[in-house]
């Protein structure tokens, strides 16, 4: 036991014909975690168009954490209400559109996903620093600032609204 051959990654070997001592991955071979099988959660598309839906339930987590990652990764350009204010812009950066603009209010949620894993414009794509589930979170937050900013007062269960009054 004490004197076991071992190799030694990318090093040559005698054993194997092609001298290599690692061998290549089979092909087809895909990582953990790497799958993606869900073209849905990690595209933001059904059939190749923009998604008018969620691949998960939104619930009072989800929303949290939402805005979380929005006040993190969104916030800095796009600002903490939507409006394309953010301290970036502030600075000299470009101006992002609002998200209150009536064409990105209509716009299928699938978009804000497929805009923050691929880019758009001058935004880059956020898909390496925001998992593809916070992704969806960060565009049921959007979708709640888009509602917000239009609501009426009869919008409001009347068991909250003493809470906006």
């Amino acid at each position: 036991m004490h004197n076991q051959p071992k190799y030694i990654p990318l090093r040559e070997s005698a054993f194997f014909t092609d001298q290599r001592s690692a061998r290549p991955p089979v092909p087809g071979t895909v990582a953990r975690g790497q799958l993606r099988d869900d073209l849905l959660l990690y595209t933001g598309k059904i059939d190749g168009s923009d998604a008018a839906v969620f691949p998960f339930a939104v619930d009072d987590r989800i929303m949290a954490r939402g805005r979380e990652r929005f006040d993190i990764f969104c916030s800095p350009c796009h600002g903490r209400t939507g409006q394309g204010d953010g301290m970036i812009v502030r600075r000299g950066y470009r101006h992002p559109p609002s998200f209150h603009l009536d064409r990105l209010r209509a716009s299928p949620v699938g978009h804000f996903v497929d805009v923050m894993t691929n880019g758009f414009g001058a935004m880059p794509d956020y898909a390496v620093q925001v998992p593809a589930e916070d992704r969806w979170a960060i565009a049921a937050y959007i979708r709640a600032l888009q509602l917000s900013g239009h609501a009426a007062l009869a919008d409001v269960p009347p068991s909250e609204r003493s809470k906006v009054q």
